[in-house]
């Protein structure tokens, strides 16, 4: 399961979207597919990692930085976000 589909199924997450009035197809984890290619053999049940989401809203892109949360065993994520910044698009 994507990390994306597991932020969505928590409401703070969802919160955080509506609020920054971001459409749930306009979001991206960077290097999802690599996030956790190192720690799939470790014994640690949960894993933290910087991340940067990728999103646009109605006035334009922005990127979310933060810590995601990800239990291995019960497959959660949670994403605790550290800053925000707004991308000026030429």
């Amino acid at each position: 399961m994507k990390v994306k589909e597991l932020l969505l199924k928590g409401q703070n997450f969802i919160a955080l979207l509506n609020q920054l009035r971001i459409d749930v197809k306009d979001l991206i984890v960077k290097d999802e597919d690599l996030l956790f290619v190192d720690h799939t053999t470790g014994k640690r049940e949960v894993l933290k990692e910087s991340v940067c989401i990728e999103a646009k809203n109605e006035e334009g892109y922005l990127n979310l930085f933060g810590v995601l949360h990800y239990n291995l065993l019960s497959k959660l994520a949670v994403f605790e976000m550290q800053g925000c910044e707004k991308v000026a698009v030429s």
